[in-house]
């Protein structure tokens, strides 16, 4: 086969309703890029026709891959997967839904061959989405961008090409609860934006729902920011303060005048306030905690069930899996 020149690496989990549709769409895009390339579906523990679909594309198109994870491992480790298992000088992730539009792909191969190593997708729009759903994101990503020193681009996804040196900068990097994005601005080099209109989806329904987002979010935070932390030095010395100045208080009611001092209702207000506060800080410094616990576990990111189509290469980080049918020729 010739060298690749272009891997798109596409996380799917149940997207049996639009994944002939995606596929149909990337071909067209791809092939009119005039290089060769492969398609590499991770196939995130679908437990529909997903991986049904997709076998019996590959068995067309040899240069469709598949890569089946033994359970759901999650979006931001399957696309980890993609990039393990990549082997094209430039690779780009797409989500299977066709909210982002596969035809920006080669606006990005335009931006990658005038130099650039990273060509991240900017929405101006997000149709189809509530108003929560825009809300959360909007405030989330400038959340997040205020309390990092890293640079992330405000209103990205995942939807990227970066070149072959970024992709093995980021494999380098095994944290276990991963933010995809954070971590491809964290590694640098030369990148720049395109803008365009995120469509709704063409089928199915979203992958991320309110918890996913919100485990999302806290991954982002943790991975890239200490400030959560500081918080509890700031709320100290802020309370501390506060406690100082409403003592004196008391002291010169009880001193200097006949008025009785404030009881039992302001002393519950602010037990139950200072209480609540403390178990906040409790549950963030939880979330670090238990992110420490994780790396140090050392579990792989993922396991492979089986893969199709990859002719017998392994992943670039050779994580302790099990493979098995690595042709198109499925055997029971």
């Amino acid at each position: 086969m010739k060298n690749i020149k272009y891997s798109i690496i596409v996380p799917v989990f149940n997207e049996e309703e639009v994944i002939q549709q995606t596929y149909q769409r990337l071909i067209t895009v791809m092939d009119s890029a005039d290089a060769p390339y492969e398609l590499l579906f991770i196939n995130d523990g679908s437990k529909d026709r997903t991986e049904e679909i997709l076998i019996e594309i590959g068995i067309t198109d040899a240069r469709v891959k598949l890569i089946n994870f033994s359970r759901n491992f999650g979006h931001q480790v399957a696309i980890s997967a993609g990039m393990d298992y990549a082997q094209g000088e430039a690779v780009i992730i797409i989500d299977a839904d066709l909210q982002d539009p596969p035809e920006l792909i080669l606006d990005m191969i335009e931006k990658w061959m005038e130099g650039y190593d990273v060509v991240y997708a900017k929405r101006l729009s997000r149709k189809g989405e509530s108003f929560f759903k825009k809300k959360s994101a909007s405030l989330f990503y400038r959340t997040l961008r205020s309390m990092t020193d890293i640079d992330i681009p405000l209103d990205t996804g995942d939807f990227r090409l970066m070149d072959r040196k970024v992709v093995q900068q980021m494999n380098g990097l095994r944290e276990k609860n991963r933010f995809v994005r954070g971590m491809a601005s964290w590694v640098g080099f030369r990148q720049t934006a395109i803008e365009y209109e995120r469509d709704e989806r063409a089928a199915g329904e979203t992958k991320y729902p309110l918890k996913r987002m919100l485990k999302l979010s806290m991954d982002g935070i943790t991975s890239f920011s200490y400030k959560p932390l500081k918080l509890a030095t700031y709320a100290g010395g802020l309370l501390a303060i506060t406690g100082l100045i409403y003592m004196l208080y008391v002291f010169y009611l009880k001193i200097f005048t006949e008025a009785t001092v404030p009881g039992w209702s302001s002393l519950i207000i602010i037990q139950l306030f200072f209480s609540s506060f403390v178990l906040i800080l409790l549950g963030v410094m939880g979330e670090y905690i238990g992110r420490i616990y994780d790396e140090t576990k050392n579990r792989p990111l993922y396991i492979v069930r089986d893969q199709y189509g990859m002719d017998e290469i392994k992943s670039i980080r050779q994580e302790p899996i099990t493979l098995k049918n690595n042709s198109w020729k499925v055997t029971k």
